[in-house]
């Protein structure tokens, strides 16, 4: 598993997607399900930089780990903010106009469908954010043609 600690800071960005993009392209993750990855990767490390700290000065870790058979990734985003469990949030009603809905949570709901899988626990004293994605666009369409479904904010195999 690789590791990148960066300070809890929006102009880290490029410095995270640089470095989770390095794995990405080693596995040969093909470039429509790296560019899905990097919106959620985007969404997860500006959340952490303007809320986590509360204009206080923190650290981000982000893990990647890339695991065979399926082919796909991990990707943790750990800080040691205030508890906070964005799975918890009901979905943004998307059928309102953005004036009707107002701001917040559309994000995470993006992360949400476009991952396989999203897990958040706290552990300790950091807040750990999970998402989980394969990185071949057929086994993705394969997942839909066997009946994945959403299930509490992840995507699970419906037994």
């Amino acid at each position: 598993m690789a590791e990148l600690v960066v300070e809890a800071q929006r102009d880290r960005l490029d410095q995270v997607l640089q470095f989770v993009n390095e794995h990405l392209e080693e596995a040969g993750c093909e470039r429509n399900v790296q560019v899905q990855i990097d919106i959620a990767v985007e969404e997860i490390f500006v959340n952490i930089a303007s809320h986590a700290y509360h204009n206080r000065r923190g650290e981000a870790v982000v893990r990647v780990e890339l695991t065979q058979d399926p082919l796909q990734v991990a990707i943790q985003f750990l800080d040691r903010g205030k508890p906070f469990n964005p799975l918890e949030h009901e979905d943004p009603d998307i059928t309102l106009s953005s004036e009707e809905r107002g701001i917040g949570g559309l994000g995470i709901y993006l992360v949400r469908r476009s991952m396989d899988q999203v897990e958040y626990r706290y552990e300790g004293t950091r807040n750990i954010l999970t998402i989980r994605k394969k990185l071949s666009q057929e086994e993705n369409r394969e997942n839909a043609r066997n009946g994945i479904e959403k299930q509490g904010g992840t995507r699970g195999v419906r037994t």
